[in-house]
């Protein structure tokens, strides 16, 4: 069985009301003003693509990583940008959603190509993307993954052991007026409420205020449920593929039979899932919640995004370093001046088990 049959395999399990790949896609038309923030966000994506491009080049024996992602400089409200945008339509509904890095086997290299295919006529490098044994699509965030995930524990358990203190008080001071038949669904409640059952733990707050006693005990389940509600927050940073880019990635592995990758790059290390497991997450309902969410992305142009819990992903770099950033101002029509942050440099010190065995391969 061929990759991409398999990844055709698994698309008849997921849910039309995630991806119907019945339907088209849906063309979008070019923005038409940039803000600094999004160029901000651009030049963090070229940054993180470079940073593994240069680490796989600098790291492996075996393998070259290769420019592949059409890009342009260009940037919605100057000249040229919406014929750049409208190809890049035209392109999404012919091949599918290029992978920003392609990675060959050093014999498949073809130096007369060199390491940056993404202004090629496509026509003239067809065959040649077939024998890549790789794509990679690089995300980026802006966290230091280490320092968010040692801040979440701490809140959890702050939140965790209040709420196990208020469970207390409410069963100590409180029974009396939980046993009143309309009332003593909450023992149970209270009762299985626990470290393990918290994230299932869910009640409709009382509002009782016949009495002084009622009152407080109507005031510490409305305490009890806050400090519930912010331990059931999502608490894992993600890697975060957008729902309208599913379909263009399966159309680009229909054509070309080259397994995908989507790599997130934080500030401190990077994680890598298949789009292979990316499919099947999401054609199990009951993995929803703890290994992905599907939502709204403000940071993401608002647009619908899979978020994949990187604790359920793999680690293919175990350490970034920074890279140097300065601030520049562009001039757009009109005299209207953007003022952006562009980053460089930097280095990533890859997991080299971890990555073999995402990519599944033998040597690296």
């Amino acid at each position: 069985m061929t990759y991409f049959n398999e990844l055709r395999g698994l698309t008849k399990s997921i849910p039309a009301s995630i991806v119907d790949f019945s339907l088209p896609r849906d063309r979008t038309s070019p923005p038409t003003q940039a803000s600094s923030n999004f160029i901000t966000n651009k030049e963090q994506g070229d940054w993180a693509e470079d940073l593994i491009f240069r680490a796989i080049n600098e790291t492996s024996k075996h393998y070259i990583a290769v420019r592949y992602g059409k890009s342009d400089d260009l940037i919605a409200g100057e000249s040229g940008f919406d014929q750049f945008y409208n190809e890049f339509q035209d392109e999404l509904d012919t091949i599918g959603k290029r992978p920003d890095l392609l990675v060959f086997k050093k014999e498949d290299f073809d130096s007369s190509f060199g390491c940056n295919i993404s202004k090629i006529e496509h026509s003239k490098i067809d065959e040649y993307v077939k024998k890549a044994i790789a794509g990679l699509e690089i995300r980026s965030s802006a966290f230091l993954i280490d320092k968010y995930e040692e801040e979440m524990q701490v809140r959890t358990k702050i939140h965790l052991n209040k709420a196990i203190e208020i469970r207390d008080r409410i069963l100590s001071e409180f029974f009396d007026l939980l046993e009143h038949p309309k009332k003593n669904l909450f023992i149970d409640i209270l009762r299985s409420l626990n470290k393990d059952t918290i994230n299932a733990i869910s009640f409709r707050r009382p509002s009782w205020s016949a009495t002084d006693r009622l009152l407080q005990l109507t005031a510490l389940f409305k305490e009890l449920k806050e400090n519930i509600l912010v331990v059931q927050k999502k608490d894992y940073l993600s890697i975060t593929p957008k729902i309208e880019d599913i379909k263009v990635v399966y159309k680009w592995t229909e054509k070309f039979n080259v397994p995908h990758y989507y790599f997130q790059v934080f500030f401190d290390k990077s994680f890598g899932i298949s789009f292979k497991n990316i499919l099947s997450l999401i054609s199990d309902p009951e993995k929803e919640g703890e290994y992905y969410e599907i939502g709204k992305d403000i940071k993401n142009q608002n647009k619908t995004t899979i978020k994949i819990n990187t604790r359920k992903t793999t680690q293919v770099a175990y350490k970034i370093i920074e890279p140097e950033h300065s601030s520049v101002r562009r001039e757009m029509g009109r005299g209207r001046l953007l003022f952006y942050v562009t980053f460089e440099k930097g280095t990533a010190y890859l997991d080299i088990d971890n990555l073999k065995s995402l990519l599944n391969i033998e040597e690296f």
